[in-house]
């Protein structure tokens, strides 16, 4: 039971990827294909997150090879809680980009490149060893470069470029990396580094390692000073696929960061996890100014990923249960609230021709359902109570003051004031300001029921999703608190690995 369902979240998406690859002619059954798919790998997520949940930490080793030599996959709480959102997103940007995408990309492979990205997030995210770590970003870095280009538009092929370069000298460093830590250790397994590490007789060759993998997976992160790729290619792209990537690609790198700061490299928490919180400070604040200049929608909104990463590499500086629990709980709360806001931006294209805020105006007025679908996300991500986003920052200024991080807490209070001025700032120009109503009215774009559904549903489900997950803080943050007490007990992760349970 527990083999498969660690290698289904892989399988699933692959399989279907390749039936909706056979369906190539026939675009109606690549979408009924793919729905299924996503649908199926979230249920394959909900039961293994549920099976972790009862039963601890899970591993297996492929080709019957006794763990540290085999292809190890392995399943803690973090790691199925991040398979089973994955799915979650899965279902909704394929059902959005039934109403959003057009033909021609859906003649071109859009369909089989999302499942083969969905496959290659789920691998990163239960994988056991660091070179097949590598493999799967690899394989998130070609899915996504051709989805970001996918349609050949100068703008797409502009954003692809700088995408594709500065993820190819993080996978250069990531790569170097993997050949110097086989060189010192003998091994690749996570769970047999850890304890090879231990023991090692030069500590700082470790945490030269440590700062090497710390670039590597910053680049792929968007953290400070490496972000500058991600505002300039992920408003280019349709929205599905700009949404997909914001909920995922970068939170791949995040969750990176979490399992080698966490499980290998622990040991001299006083240097690197300093420069982790400095780094984590300095991500919020250009994060958040770059958002604040901005008045083309889907750009402001790609800065705020900058921005929220560095809450989550916040509570991993902190390094402490509350901080780590706040890290987990806040990194699904943004993953919703993001996801909703940009499906929301797709939805204001849809109607208004245009993202640029100045030449919008008067949505409240005439789509007052749309006004809700924004202002939820929007005042989650800025951390108004009883949202999501206020109990997901609640606990990590919380967790700084326990840690007497006074700097760091004074940083995400400014943060979130300001995250609440650019919400603001769009909700003024796109919804509050008044137009002429003849000129709105003329702007509006009449779409067909079915594509309204397309886009209304789903970006409903991840708004209503985020108050529930306010109104349910308690079992959900409990859950996270679960997942940070095993990351910071990595023999369990050990024991699990190289024993084959716990």
């Amino acid at each position: 039971m527990t083999d498969l369902l660690l290698v289904l979240p892989i399988i699933v998406p692959l399989i279907t990827g390749i039936l909706a690859l056979f369906a190539w002619k026939q675009r109606t059954t690549q979408r009924i294909i793919s729905v299924v798919g996503a649908t199926m790998l979230f249920g394959v997520g909900m039961a293994l997150l549920i099976h972790i949940q009862q039963n601890g930490i899970q591993a297996t080793s492929m080709g019957n090879w006794d763990a540290p030599y085999g292809i190890i996959l392995v399943a803690d709480l973090l790691s199925a809680i991040m398979v089973a959102i994955t799915g979650l997103m899965g279902i909704v940007v394929i059902i959005y980009s039934l109403g959003s995408i057009d033909a021609r990309r859906e003649a071109h492979g859009y369909y089989p490149l999302m499942n083969l990205l969905l496959m290659g997030v789920c691998g990163a995210f239960l994988t056991g060893d660091l070179f097949n770590l590598y493999v799967w970003f690899e394989v998130l870095l070609i899915s996504s470069f051709v989805l970001l280009a996918l349609g050949g538009e100068r703008a797409q092929l502009e954003g692809a470029i700088k995408y594709m370069t500065l993820n190819l000298m993080a996978s250069i460093l990531f790569l170097m990396a993997v050949g110097i830590t086989y060189g010192i250790a003998g091994t690749l397994t996570m769970a047999d580094l850890s304890r090879v590490f231990a023991e090692i007789e030069q500590p700082a060759l470790v945490t030269g390692l440590a700062m090497l993998l710390l670039t590597a997976f910053g680049i792929k992160s968007a953290i400070f000073p490496l972000f500058f790729w991600l505002p300039a290619s992920y408003h280019v792209p349709p929205v599905p696929v700009t949404a997909i990537f914001s909920a995922l690609l970068t939170k791949v790198g995040v969750y990176a960061l979490i399992r080698v700061f966490t499980l290998l490299f622990s040991a001299d928490t006083g240097y690197t996890h300093t420069i982790i919180l400095v780094l984590a400070g300095l991500t919020m604040i250009t994060g958040v100014l770059g958002a604040v200049a901005q008045y083309e929608m889907r750009r402001l909104l790609s800065f705020h990923i900058v921005s929220q990463i560095g809450y989550l590499l916040m509570g991993l500086g902190l390094f402490t249960q509350l901080a780590l629990g706040g890290a987990v709980f806040f990194m699904v709360h943004v993953i919703l609230a993001k996801t909703a806001l940009f499906l929301v931006s797709g939805i204001v294209k849809q109607l208004r021709g245009t993202y640029e805020l100045t030449e919008l105006g008067g949505l409240y007025r005439l789509t007052p359902w749309l006004a809700i679908l924004f202002i939820i996300p929007a005042l989650s991500l800025a951390g108004i109570p009883p949202l999501s986003g206020f109990w997901a920052k609640f606990a990590l200024v919380n967790a700084g003051l326990n840690a007497q991080s006074y700097l760091i807490v004074g940083v995400s209070l400014a943060v979130g004031l300001l995250t609440l001025f650019s919400m603001t700032k769009i909700w003024a120009e796109a919804f509050w300001k008044e137009v002429a109503p003849e000129e709105t009215t003329a702007a509006l774009r009449p779409l067909p029921r079915n594509v309204y559904a397309s886009l209304i549903v789903p970006t409903a489900i991840v708004g209503l999703l985020t108050i529930i997950m306010g109104l349910g803080a308690e079992p959900a943050f409990a859950l996270s608190m679960q997942a940070a007490d095993q990351l910071l007990n990595p023999d369990l992760y050990i024991q699990a690995v190289l024993q084959g349970g716990i």
